[in-house]
C-alpha cells in the first residue's frame, strides 16, 4: 500500500527524523479511517497528494503536527511550490501553518505573496494536544501554541490516561490532604517525604547515599521552594550542591560528549547518546525559557514532567543529571505558585517502585534517538561517536509517554506514599499513647516495638519478644497487638 503524509515524507526524502509511530496508507475505504496502526485513506483523497506540499498539507490536516519531520521535510519543499499553494488558498488553514513553519525552518521569507486572510489558526489543535496560550504571528495569522517555542517544542497528546489524570486535580487534592492534617502530623509527613525522596532518588541510580550526600540532596530539594529563575549559573550551583566528589563539580555546561551505557560491552552497550556539547547551551536556553514560564501557563505537573525528562535527554553535565532532573520536577511545582511552603510530593519514591515504567518512559525517546548515532568501540572505555542526523531530533520530540508517567507517579506519590505514611504515623501515635498510658516502658523500646508491630501486620514477632524480654513486660507485647486490632476494627 502507498504511504502518505509523514510516513511518505520520511521514506521518500530519506529523512533521519524518528520514523513516525503510525502510518497513513492508501486503503479500500470511502473516507479517511483511523486504525490502531494509523490511517487508511481512500483513493480520491490520496490522489490529491501529488507534490511534497500536498503531503505536508495532508499530514497537518489528518495526522497532527510532527515538528521533527517537518523541520527536515519543509526545507526540501521548493519556495515556488509554497507560494503557489498560498495563492491558491490565501485563507487556507493548513497552507498558512505550512508557510509559517517553512519560513522558520528555512530561515528566509517567501516572496510574491497574496494578501493573507482568514481567522487566526492554532498550530496545535487544543482538542488533540496539550497547548499553551501561544504567540500570534500577524503575517500568517497563525498562533504558535506548542509546549515550548519554534526552536524547542515537545508534543503531548490528550490520551484518555492523561485526560483522566489531569481531571483528578492531583495538586489540589495534595494541598487539601496536607491542610487537613494536624500541624505536627503534617510536619512529620513532610520530614518522611524529604528523607524518602532522597533515598529513592539515589536508589534509582543504584546508589546508597552517605549521610553527607543525603543531607546535600535534602538541601537541594528544599531550594526548590525558592522557585528561583533557572539559568546556567544557578544549575551549576545546584549541581555543586548535590555532588560531594570535588572532581565531579561542574563550572559550566559540559564540553565533552557523554553517553549512557548498560551492562553489555562495546557499542551495543551504549544505550543513549545526548546531544553534542556545542549544542547544549542553545538547547538549555530554550528548555529553561520554557521551564521558567510554563508552570504558570499549563498544568504544573505537565511542565514538571516535560522539564525533568528533557533535562535528562540533554544531559548538560557530566554527572548529577539524574538527581537534578528530579529536583527540577519539584522546582516546576513550586514555580507555579500552586505548591511550595516546604511541601514535597515524593515522586521519586513512586518512580523507584515503578522502575520498569520509568525505563519505558525514558526509552520512548532514547531508543529512537540512539539510532541517530554511529558508535564504534575503540577498546576499554574509548568510543568514537558519529552523528548522522540533525538537531531537530533533540529539539522536537513526543513527550506523551513521559508526561503520562509523571502524572501517574505524582498521583501515586499522594495516594499511596503520602497518605499511607500519614496513616502509619497516626496509627503509631494511637498505639504508642494507649500503651504508654498503661505501662512504664522505655520510650525507645516502645517506639521500636510499635513500629515493628505496624510493619509486621499487627504482630510483635517472637524474635522481638525475645530481644526485649529483659526490659519489657510480656503484657506490653500483647497490649500493642490488641491496640492494633482495635484500630483495624475501627
Amino acid at each position: 500500500m502507498s504511504l502518505l503524509g509523514y510516513a511518505y515524507l520520511h521514506a521518500h526524502l530519506k529523512l533521519t527524523a524518528f520514523e513516525p509511530a503510525t502510518h497513513a496508507r492508501l486503503g479500500a475505504v470511502t473516507r479517511v479511517t483511523a486504525t490502531a496502526n494509523g490511517l487508511l485513506v481512500p483513493a480520491q483523497v490520496a490522489g490529491k497528494t501529488q507534490t511534497l506540499l500536498d503531503q505536508v498539507l495532508f499530514a497537518l490536516k489528518h495526522e497532527g503536527v510532527n515538528l521533527q519531520v517537518l523541520a527536515q521535510a519543509l526545507p526540501k519543499v521548493p519556495a515556488h511550490e509554497m507560494v503557489a499553494g498560498i495563492h491558491a488558498a490565501p485563507s487556507g488553514l493548513y497552507i498558512r501553518v505550512a508557510c509559517f513553519l517553512w519560513e522558520f525552518f528555512n530561515g528566509t521569507e517567501l516572496q510574491g505573496l497574496p494578501d493573507i486572510s482568514g481567522p487566526t489558526v492554532d498550530v496545535f489543535d487544543a482538542s488533540r494536544y496539550l497547548t499553551t496560550k501561544g504567540t500570534r504571528n500577524a503575517k500568517w495569522r497563525v498562533n504558535f501554541n506548542g509546549l515550548g517555542s519554534l526552536s524547542y517544542c515537545v508534543t503531548v497528546e490528550r490520551t484518555p490516561a492523561i485526560e483522566a489524570l489531569l481531571s483528578a486535580d492531583i495538586l489540589g487534592n495534595a494541598h487539601r490532604f496536607v491542610a487537613e492534617l494536624a500541624p505536627m502530623a503534617a510536619e512529620r509527613a513532610m520530614s518522611w517525604a524529604y528523607l524518602h525522596e532522597t533515598q529513592s532518588s539515589f536508589a534509582i541510580e543504584k546508589e546508597l547515599p552517605s549521610h553527607t550526600k543525603a543531607e546535600a540532596f535534602v538541601a537541594l530539594l528544599k531550594q526548590a521552594n525558592q522557585a528561583e529563575s533557572l539559568d546556567e549559573s544557578y544549575l551549576v550551583a545546584l549541581q555543586n550542591v548535590c555532588m560531594t566528589n570535588p572532581l565531579d563539580l561542574a563550572a559550566e555546561y559540559r564540553h565533552q560528549q557523554n553517553w549512557l551505557r548498560g551492562p553489555l560491552r562495546g557499542a551495543v552497550g551504549v544505550t543513549y547518546v545526548p546531544p553534542p556539547p556545542e549544542w547544549v547551551p542553545s538547547l538549555m536556553d530554550d528548555l529553561l525559557a520554557f521551564a521558567n514560564e510554563a508552570p504558570k501557563q499549563i498544568d504544573p505537573l505537565v511542565c514538571a514532567a516535560v522539564v525533568s525528562f528533557a533535562f535528562v535527554f540533554i544531559h548538560p553535565f557530566m554527572d548529577g543529571n539524574g538527581r537534578l532532573s528530579r529536583f527540577l520536577f519539584h522546582h516546576a511545582l513550586c514555580r507555579s505558585g500552586l505548591w511550595g511552603n516546604g511541601l514535597l510530593l515524593p515522586v521519586s519514591v513512586a518512580m523507584k517502585r515503578n522502575e520498569g515504567q520509568y525505563l519505558a518512559a525514558l526509552q520512548s525517546y532514547s531508543r529512537p534517538a540512539r539510532q541517530a548515532w554511529d558508535v564504534t568501540w575503540l577498546g576499554d572505555d574509548e568510543f568514537d561517536f558519529r552523528f548522522k542526523s540533525d538537531a531537530s531530533v533533540y529539539r522536537y520530540w513526543d513527550a506523551t509517554a513521559c508526561v503520562a508517567f509523571g502524572l501517574d507517579m505524582a498521583q501515586q506519590a499522594l495516594n499511596v506514599d503520602l497518605k499511607d505514611e500519614a496513616e502509619f504515623l497516626a496509627q503509631f501515635d494511637v498505639i504508642f499513647k494507649a500503651v504508654d498510658e498503661r505501662f512504664d516502658v522505655r520510650g525507645n523500646d516502645l517506639t521500636n516495638l510499635v513500629l515493628a508491630c505496624l510493619q509486621n501486620n499487627g504482630k510483635v514477632s517472637a524474635n522481638r519478644r525475645k530481644k526485649y524480654a529483659d526490659t519489657v513486660p510480656a503484657k506490653v507485647f500483647d497490649a500493642i497487638e490488641t491496640e492494633w486490632q482495635s484500630l483495624l476494627r475501627a
